[in-house]
Formats: C-alpha cells, structure tokens, sequence
C-alpha cells in the first residue's frame, strides 16, 4: 500500500504556521528572559522551551537582540491598547499592576534590565519617559495628582509601585501573608486609592 502524497501547504496555511511558531517563540522568550534577564538567558533554552530549531529565531528575529526588541514592541503596543492615558490615574495604576503580573507580558524584564544597566542611552524608551512625565505634568494642571511632587519623581514612584508584587514577591508575601490575584487586586485597589482623585 502506497502512503498518501503529501500535499504542499497553501501561503495561507504557511503564513498562520509562521505566526503561531513565532508566538510560540515569543512567549517562550518572555519566559526565559523573565527568569534569566537578557544577559542570562540562551537562545538554544529560548529554542528548547519553544519547542523549535534554533536557527527559527536567527530567521524571525535577526537573533536574540532582535526578539529582545521585539518584545518590547509588543508591550508597547499592548500598552498603548490596554492603558488610554485619559483613563483616571488610579485605574490606570491598578491596570499596570495586573499587567506586571500577567507572565504573558513579561513584568520582570524591566528589574532585569535595571539590575543589568549597561549605562547605554534607549533614545526610543527616554522619549516615551518624557511623554509620560509631560502627562502627569497635565495631570497634576487639573488637579488630579499632587502638583508639589516633581512630575519625574511621580512617574518613577508610580512605575516602581505599580512593579512591586513582580519584583519583589518575597517581601509582598510576608507582609501580607498571602499571595495570588487576591493580594494582586487588593494592593492595586490601595495604589488607586493613594494615587486617586484628591480632596
């Protein structure tokens, strides 16, 4: 008995095998980034835990640096989706803490990329830093946040605390007893509440 002739797959079908083995790779990378930081992680573990040949990620993503990139596209665009910058200030902040959470969206990489400081300039990362500077400049103008707090110094504040359960889980489960989404929504609604609506 002859086996059956295998037929070659149509672009579309090979444009959605291409997507869904590029996610693959991407939260694989997420992952191993999350766990190692950039300087720590492989890309033969980053290939392994995405279940492909390590020449897919050279092919897709120009190497390890270029999926670095890539990821923080995604966020960014997640992030541009997800966090509208007219939403109230304590909304937002609660948004941030789920999304630190979520391992799909790599919360840890930015401590990674702290503790692995190389002193470089990320011209892309200070002008986004400089636009949310400027907005909680206009929110402190109508009088939704404190206006006698440097704007600089609210924006680092805010992004270090709505980080913290990420980073610093050890510390959130001894001062709370407990950990999960339960703490997560419960810490998020005290940040709403210290970064909300004055008076």
């Amino acid at each position: 008995m002859t086996a059956p002739k295998r037929r070659a797959p149509a672009p579309g079908e090979r444009q959605r095998d291409a997507e869904r083995t590029k996610s693959r790779i991407l939260e694989a990378a997420v992952a191993e980034f999350s766990a190692h930081g950039f300087a720590g992680a492989r890309v033969s573990a980053i290939a392994r835990r995405a279940g492909v040949n390590q020449q897919l990620i050279a092919y897709y993503f120009d190497g390890k640096e270029g999926l670095y990139r890539e990821i923080g596209r995604r966020w960014r665009a997640h992030e541009t989706a997800q966090f509208p910058p007219e939403e109230e200030f304590g909304e937002l902040i609660k948004r941030y803490v789920r999304a630190s959470l979520d391992p799909r969206l790599g919360g840890r990489l930015l401590a990674w990329e702290g503790l692995q400081d190389t002193g470089e300039d990320d011209p892309e990362r200070d002008a986004r830093l400089r636009q949310e500077v400027e907005l909680i400049r206009r929110r402190q103008e109508a009088g939704e946040l404190d206006d006698t707090v440097d704007p600089a110094a609210l924006v680092l504040i805010s992004m270090s605390a709505a980080n913290a359960l990420a980073v610093y889980p050890q510390l959130a489960r001894a001062l709370f007893g407990r950990e999960g989404s339960a703490v997560a929504e419960d810490y998020a609604e005290q940040l709403a509440r210290l970064f909300g609506k004055r008076g």
